[in-house]
């Protein structure tokens, strides 16, 4: 593969999609090849639509074509990553190389991006991971979405496996990095916790080797240790604890994160605060985020904020703005109930904090709606328990779970004592079809459960 061409070709395009369907007009299509499709087998229908080139394999029918338009490569998902780092290797502002952040972990990616997003957009023109196209395929069109205008780049990785993220640090090769977390999710991938922080460690033992820096929850045990085991890692450190911060109760009133943030914070914090008592030089911030949890997240923003050069002021004004969507972090006020829509994934650490969250809102009268978390390999019966016996300390008036992991659970213990009968259902929409013949009202709700679950599909009933 002639990397020069392929990268000529592209500046021709400037753009580039996996989907036919999405082609608009002189965009580079890449017939990308999965367990259940082909993209070689569109290509030349992106060339009719409008695309300018298609990248396909070798030894395909658009290969064959004769079409001059097409550029055939020995692998199509190896090329999209090696015109990506390329791209990233050569793109400057004012002289220098773009300046690449680089986050993962294993709750909390999206929303932090986003936030990091919002809050250095007061000063930069920021280009950013959309969605959560955060893996093999989403990270190079990520970084190939970087323009001439770009001044900053953040980029989230995603990691289902060992080796994920080593490999997507050589494609956007990010100049800082922040792990928002470790914790249990992806286990029959990873094999264990462990495995976890391995995985994520790759991260930092990228900018390690490379001169980079983290940004690093301080309050965060796993986190430090990682970091003291790269000894000379640099780190600018953050926390709600570290800073001094306080997280507000939430009540019916302020139903979102609230929090009171000493005006002293800077970029570089030389010793964690002690005195949590104090009350004085602390400026509030308000956001439209559920759940305590996101404290963490909004810490990480203003962190990164701060370092650029972003004012305090100016970073929780940026966050007090943001409003999450795609079901991450949403309360929402239908007719009859209050929602805590958290329904775009689940794992045993996200889960766990999700139920903290509600067990300490304020509400007269509170329900969980929970789905099934996946890919937990040996240890989901025993994570699906655990979940049983917070709830149990919990005093709901309502539970409901849905997927056969959970059903498993309820086979595999007594009900724990403390918690009522819970309601089982094989799939979301059973669950969706029973609130419809039970409308429930004057409820506050977490619905919660893995991507897969399809949890999403109840709130039309809430």
């Amino acid at each position: 593969m002639d990397i020069q061409k392929l990268y000529s070709a592209f500046l021709e395009c400037g753009s580039v999609t996996t989907d036919s369907r999405a082609v608009r007009g002189g965009e580079m299509f890449f017939g990308l090849k999965g367990e259940n499709f082909d993209g070689n087998e569109y290509a030349l229908k992106a060339l009719e639509a409008g695309a300018r080139h298609a990248v396909v394999d070798e030894g395909s029918a658009a290969a064959a074509s004769g079409d001059p338009r097409v550029i055939a490569v020995s692998d199509t998902l190896e090329a999209l990553q090696a015109l990506a780092r390329h791209h990233r290797e050569n793109t400057f502002v004012d002289g220098k190389r773009l300046t690449v952040i680089g986050l993962t972990g294993t709750n909390g990616k999206t929303t932090t991006k986003e936030l990091i997003t919002r809050v250095l957009s007061v000063k930069y023109n920021v280009t950013s991971t959309q969605g959560n196209l955060n893996n093999d395929i989403g990270v190079p069109l990520s970084v190939l979405g970087v323009n001439s205008k770009t001044q900053i780049a953040v980029i989230e990785m995603g990691a289902s496996h060992p080796d994920d993220i080593e490999k997507l640090v050589k494609v956007c090769e990010p100049d800082y990095g922040l792990i928002t977390n470790v914790g249990k999710a992806h286990l029959l991938g990873f094999g264990s916790f462990e495995g976890v922080k391995r995985a994520k460690g790759k991260l930092y033992d990228y900018l390690y080797e490379h001169g980079g820096s983290i940004f690093l929850n301080a309050d965060d045990e796993n986190l430090v240790a990682m970091a003291a085991d790269r000894k000379g890692l640099k780190a600018i450190e953050y926390g709600v604890d570290y800073w001094g911060a306080i997280v507000l109760p939430s009540d019916a009133g302020h139903p979102f994160v609230r929090m009171a943030i000493p005006d002293s914070v800077t970029d570089s914090v030389p010793e964690p605060v002690e005195d949590k008592d104090r009350t004085e030089n602390l400026l509030c911030l308000d956001t439209h985020l559920a759940g305590a949890y996101n404290a963490n997240n909004i810490a990480a923003a203003i962190a990164v904020g701060l370092h650029f050069g972003i004012s305090l002021e100016e970073a929780l004004r940026a966050v007090s703005e943001y409003i999450p969507k795609n079901n991450r972090s949403q309360l929402e006020k239908t007719e009859h109930n209050i929602l805590i829509e958290d329904a775009y994934n689940a794992n045993p650490t996200s889960m766990a904090a999700a139920l903290d969250n509600l067990a300490v809102v304020q509400a007269p009268l509170k329900a969980a709606m929970l789905g099934d978390m996946r890919e937990l390999g040996p240890d989901s019966v025993i994570e699906h328990v655990a979940v049983l016996d917070k709830l149990a300390s919990m005093g709901l008036e309502l539970v409901c779970l849905v997927g056969e992991e959970f059903r498993k659970a309820l086979d595999s213990v007594a009900v724990p004592s403390g918690l009522k009968q819970p309601l089982w259902f094989p799939t979301s929409d059973d669950l969706a079809a029973w609130l419809k013949d039970h409308k429930l009202s004057g409820r506050t709700i977490l619905v919660k459960g893995s991507r897969g679950i399809r949890m999403e599909r109840i709130l039309s009933e809430l």
